[in-house]
């Protein structure tokens, strides 16, 4: 199966949304990744739901939607509504996880499930089988352009004998960090897709960053 790539629209320029997804559209990138932030779950705060509508309006690639807000249960029909395909909640957010999961699953979205650095793959074990996609976050969530942590090739492999041992369908995801130099050993270590920021917007030729990168994994 290809290995997918999901640029950040966090690192996009918010001045000039529409060209940056555009640039996406056009690209060799397979989904939008959008985090959405409330200041509370994380120390920052992106965009709402009229920026996430008019994102939806013109993308034409799956809308990969991270969730870093507490009580994301309130708001999973209303995300469907606005057009996100996959919809990924955080552990550490979630009081009930599998109600979570199923009631995503029901409003017609692929699920995924997020871990902080310091969350290990163990609290998974339960709910692993019922997951689309899990989410590693290989950086301290809330800020873009920070440094990769190492030890998250470690939780790759665990994760990969998880997904194996269960026989789960589940995505590996990584969001963090991730460029031309790490992105080849995640992919082995069984990384599926890999999320770029400030790698892919900062760059000088954007779209070239990403066919770069793309051919790098693949």
């Amino acid at each position: 199966m290809s290995k997918l790539i999901a640029p950040s629209i966090l690192a996009a320029d918010f001045a000039n949304l529409q060209h940056d997804i555009e640039m996406v559209n056009n690209s060799e990138a397979d989904w939008f990744h959008i985090d959405i932030m409330d200041g509370v779950f994380v120390p920052n705060i992106s965009f709402g739901m009229p920026v996430l509508k008019a994102i939806s309006k013109h993308a034409k690639k799956t809308i990969d939607l991270h969730l870093l807000i507490v009580y994301p249960d309130r708001y999973i029909t209303t995300f469907a509504d606005l057009g996100a395909d996959i919809l990924t909640v955080h552990y550490e957010a979630c009081k009930h996880l599998h109600r979570t999961i199923q009631a995503i699953k029901a409003a017609g979205m692929k699920a995924g499930v997020a871990l902080n650095p310091h969350t290990p793959i163990a609290v998974l074990e339960d709910v692993i089988a019922d997951l689309d996609l899990v989410c590693i976050m290989s950086v301290n969530p809330g800020f873009g352009g920070q440094s990769f942590i190492e030890n998250t090739y470690k939780k790759v492999n665990q994760l990969k004998q998880l997904i194996e041992f269960s026989e789960s369908d589940c995505q590996i995801e990584i969001d963090g960090g991730v460029t031309n130099k790490n992105a080849n050993q995640l992919i082995e270590a069984g990384a599926d897709v890999l999320v770029a920021g400030s790698y892919v917007f900062k760059s000088e030729n954007p779209t070239e960053t990403i066919a770069d990168l793309k051919a790098l994994i693949n």
